[in-house]
């Protein structure tokens, strides 16, 4: 009980004391930002499959720069756009559903990278892809997550307008002179954005509990958009920060278990919600 006995020395001294906890918070805190936002569409727009999807996607990239001794993010964007292409590919080609295109590249990309890192004997480093090392990030690490944090907010700002209206009123979107389907492929892109900049923080599964755990606690706690993603990243940095203090404390995965905090909060909330739901109606 130090976190209530001992409040400066639980919550405060960890980030006082350690220049790799203020950067694993840094990193945390940029991660949430993103992933909060971007994955508020993803839930509204009931495209929870595809986080989960562009997450396993992109390690055979990883493996192939892995294996190629270059920057795995680099490998990472090119598997994540390769696996939006397919799904927009088999989309537009056959008359299957999208979780049916996103499962079906979601085992095969899967099976790829399995495949490419036994090859080189490389499942330490695959399990470091998997579920991160936030501890372990670097300047450069957090100057890309700086970047892709300002990315999204103009991506949140700018197409605003173009994303309520294809989200909720299609047909008045198109009236407006928005395209659904290029607003989707964008979305498509900016989630695949999310994951490439997440894994080596949260890790590239890991990140799928960022990208709605927080989204979708937040809508059922609130209705209109804006609040869902202001609640959102308060969710998450709330998460971040008391994942990474338990990590410290208690040796656990740090990225681990600030989605397992995510994870919690939902059910929280979801409590909540019901708790609300039978006040009103009773």
């Amino acid at each position: 009980m130090d976190w209530l006995t001992n409040p400066i020395e639980w919550w405060i001294d960890p980030f006082i004391d350690s220049a790799i906890m203020r950067d694993a918070l840094l990193a945390g805190l940029l991660t949430v930002l993103g992933a909060s936002i971007v994955g508020t569409w993803v839930v509204l727009r009931g495209l929870t499959f595809l986080g989960d999807a562009l997450a396993q996607g992109v390690l055979p990239g990883i493996a192939v720069a892995w294996a190629l001794s270059v920057d795995p993010q680099l490998g990472a964007l090119v598997a994540a756009l390769a696996m939006v292409a397919g799904v927009n590919i088999i989309r537009s080609s056959s008359p299957l559903p999208d979780d049916v295109s996103l499962g079906i590249l979601c085992v095969g990309f899967l099976a790829l990278a399995v495949v490419l890192m036994s090859a080189r004997g490389g499942f330490g480093d695959l399990n470091r892809f998997l579920f991160g090392s936030i501890t372990g990030v670097d300047q450069q690490g957090i100057i890309r997550s700086a970047i892709f944090a300002v990315i999204t907010i103009v991506f949140a700002t700018v197409g605003y307008r173009a994303m309520i209206m294809s989200t909720f009123d299609p047909a008045q979107a198109k009236i407006a002179g928005f395209s659904p389907r290029a607003v989707h492929f964008a979305l498509l892109v900016m989630t695949a954005l999310t994951v490439v900049n997440s894994f080596e923080t949260v890790g590239s599964l890991l990140v799928f509990a960022f990208l709605i755990a927080p989204p979708t606690t937040a809508s059922l706690l609130v209705k209109s958009v804006p609040r869902i993603i202001g609640l959102s990243i308060v969710l998450g940095v709330l998460a971040a920060i008391i994942g990474l203090l338990i990590s410290y404390h208690h040796r656990t995965a740090a990225g681990a278990t600030m989605a397992l905090i995510s994870v919690m909060m939902f059910f929280l909330g979801l409590i909540s919600y019901n708790v609300r739901i039978r006040a009103i109606s009773a």
